[in-house]
């Protein structure tokens, strides 16, 4: 098989979370302050796909959702679709910034496993998950709108409680996924105790 191809488990969970990021965006979106980006759940989905599946499958599971709703399909909160929300629209930067949050999350948590202790965790969550699509999503509302850049800095305060929780729930969810299902993204389970005691000769092997 090519390297460049993708087991049929791995396609299921990309499908899986592009999904979980299109359902997230069915209670709406929340209009808050001066400036016209919709605070939603869909981040949430973004984050637990780079803590879930990692860097690279993370990455095309948000490429997925993101290729999607530019063709058209109104998968964005309150049934938006098309070019124009990644061009013109002032929370173009912010779904930009997905995808690089996303790779961020995924790559810091590879890094992580198997334990993925909570602090750290925590930490690379809020790397990804907020300063890495704040990083990309201030400048292009500021540009698409034409406000000075501070204006559009200030007005992003209101995600950040709502995004702060997400990373604490990413975190805890994730958690127990991979504590259920060890090596989810690197492909190589945990070996068991059962395996690493089969594999250290006994003492009476060793003296025989």
């Amino acid at each position: 098989m090519s390297t460049h191809t993708l087991p049929a488990r791995d396609l299921a969970q990309i499908a899986i979370f592009a999904a979980l990021i299109a359902a997230l965006g069915l209670p709406g979106a929340l209009a808050i302050g001066a400036v016209a980006v919709p605070i939603t759940f869909q981040t949430l989905g973004v984050m637990l796909a780079g803590a879930v599946l990692g860097a690279r499958k993370g990455f095309l599971a948000v490429l997925l959702f993101l290729a999607l709703t530019a063709a058209g399909l109104p998968l964005l909160s309150g049934g938006r679709g098309g070019l124009v929300w990644f061009t013109t629209s002032p929370s173009a930067g912010y779904l930009y910034g997905w995808l690089l949050g996303v790779f961020v999350i995924g790559y810091l948590t590879s890094r992580l496993l198997p334990r993925y202790p909570f602090w750290p965790a925590l930490g690379a969550t809020t790397l990804g998950g907020i300063l890495a699509i704040y990083l990309l999503g201030i400048p292009v509302t500021a540009f698409n709108l034409g406000l000075p850049l501070w204006v559009a800095v200030v007005d992003s305060a209101k995600f950040l409680p709502g995004d702060v929780i997400k990373v604490v729930v990413t975190v805890l969810v994730a958690g127990q996924v991979h504590r259920a299902y060890p090596g989810l993204i690197t492909g190589r389970p945990r070996p068991s105790a059962t395996a690493d005691t089969a594999a250290v000769p006994s003492a009476a092997t060793t003296a025989e």
